[in-house]
């Protein structure tokens, strides 16, 4: 892939004419409309992503420009589309049938517009979406899209002016999603509120299930189910295939049980992030008498000691990288050499304070978290690493613990 600047569709349309077995084009922003005779000539073209859809006055007047707009009868694959609203959407209806991966991130769809689109990809495979779906828009793609292996949901509420639908995705969406497709292999979403129910679903109609990430925003002030002890072990036990395991939450939406849970019935898992898990220091060592498969581990927003981060490194044995941020930190990180060992390397930042723009633009001071980064290295350790970075090993604790305590207390202020 190369970037080019000032890209000329004529070029394009030449590319398209000599390559005759183009399958697969990919571009920055350029209009849908500019590329009909690329499309006309890339007749083998299997894969197309970019380009955008323009809302200027001249085309306004014409809102069904792009019905003129014709995909190669051979896409399966299409991506971009930035800004394309309901006005463009009988661009994409002729194809939507014979769709297999269908990105829709950055466009400017409506609940019912993802509705009345997503009833017609039968074949799709692979999509990808914002929450302003809904519920109802994943009830959809449970009764008509039957071969979904992935689905990723990500937030976009809060953009297009869309905030006063009822497009937010909760336990009641995920719940279909699992009985309708269960050939999931992979399912990342955001929701605004979730049930044990839905989780269980989740374990028991997704046996396919490779990867699984779920964000609970804060959105609702009130979640209908927490904690969320017995859905994540019952979505655990289901989904034995499970590599990839992401989980975050907020305060109280998991116990120091099930944390525990999450240890001992994730034995398949190589890679996991938990957000606001656990309630003391017992949940997190309960966490790490299990997941024997475990390399990369990341943490935020917990409450545990360093000393208890220090022990769970330890005890997960095959851990290679671990990232916490915000935490029960001190001020020096002291407790974290603990978990010291041959080529480990311990970077220890403390919390400080920056400035940002607040509104009416006054300045408004905030308070960053400290962090943990440790990995193994067989390379030593780094001296690239920026001033606000502290290695920390044991031969050179004296030297450094001065060192730490004149960090701790400058002001390191950062306008932006």
């Amino acid at each position: 892939m190369t970037g080019l600047e000032n890209v000329n569709v004529n070029d394009l349309e030449l590319i398209a004419t000599n390559c005759r077995s183009l399958t697969s084009l990919k571009i920055s922003e350029c209009d849908i409309l500019d590329l009909r005779n690329v499309f006309k000539k890339a007749r083998v073209l299997e894969e197309f992503g970019g380009g955008s859809f323009s809302s200027s006055e001249e085309r306004a007047v014409e809102p069904n420009i792009y019905e003129m707009v014709k995909f190669p009868t051979k896409l399966m694959s299409l991506s971009g589309l930035n800004y394309m609203s309901e006005t463009e959407l009988p661009a994409i209806f002729p194809r939507a049938s014979s769709l297999k991966k269908l990105d829709l991130q950055y466009t400017l769809l409506s609940t019912e517009n993802y509705c009345q689109l997503l009833q017609s990809c039968i074949n799709i495979e692979v999509l990808e979406v914002t929450n302003v779906i809904g519920d109802r828009g994943l009830e959809v793609v449970a009764e008509n899209c039957k071969k979904l292996r992935r689905l990723r949901v990500e937030r976009g509420e809060d953009e297009a002016g869309l905030e006063g639908e009822q497009n937010f995705v909760s336990h009641k969406g995920l719940s279909v999603i699992a009985q309708g497709c269960p050939n999931l292999e992979y399912i990342a979403v955001y929701v605004s509120d979730m049930t044990n129910s839905a989780l269980e679903s989740v374990g028991k109609f997704c046996k396919n299930l490779k990867d699984f990430r779920l964000v609970l925003l804060d959105k609702k002030e009130q979640v209908t189910d927490l904690p969320l002890d017995n859905g994540v072990m019952a979505l655990l036990l289901g989904c034995q295939k499970l590599r990839r395991f992401g989980f975050y939450l907020r305060p109280g939406g998991l116990t120091d049980i099930g944390l525990g849970y999450i240890g001992k019935f994730s034995s398949n898992v190589r890679w996991m992030i938990l957000g606001y898990l656990g309630e003391t220091d017992f949940g997190l060592l309960e966490f790490s008498k299990g997941c024997p498969n475990l390399e990369k581990l990341e943490l935020r927003g917990c409450c545990f000691s360093e000393y208890a981060l220090s022990v769970a490194v330890l005890s997960l044995r095959s851990l290679k990288y671990i990232w916490v941020q915000g935490y029960n930190a001190t001020p020096t990180g002291f407790d974290l050499l603990a978990m010291e060992r041959p080529f480990w390397n311990i970077e220890f930042t403390p919390a400080f304070q920056v400035t940002v723009d607040g509104f009416n633009l006054e300045e408004e001071i905030t308070e960053k978290p400290a962090q943990i980064l440790a990995y193994y290295s067989l390379a030593g350790r780094r001296t690239d690493h920026p001033d606000s970075v502290i290695p920390l090993t044991l031969s050179s604790w004296n030297r450094q613990r001065q060192h730490v305590y004149e960090y701790c207390q400058r002001q390191h202020v950062y306008e932006y």
